[in-house]
């Protein structure tokens, strides 16, 4: 995660969108902290192309 907070929502979305794109697996742990950590980046899209 960046240290500075107003990086934090576009890195998770970032995150989110490769997973996504490239039909990742997320184990429970990881979905579960990326929930956690997008707590109020509610005005951030996730967009991505599929592969």
């Amino acid at each position: 995660m960046p240290l500075a907070e107003d990086a934090q929502c576009t890195y998770l979305a970032d995150w989110t969108a490769t997973k996504l794109r490239w039909a990742l697996t997320v184990d429970r742990a990881e979905r579960d902290t990326l929930r956690d950590l997008a707590i109020g980046c509610e005005d951030t899209d996730v967009e991505y192309k599929p592969v």
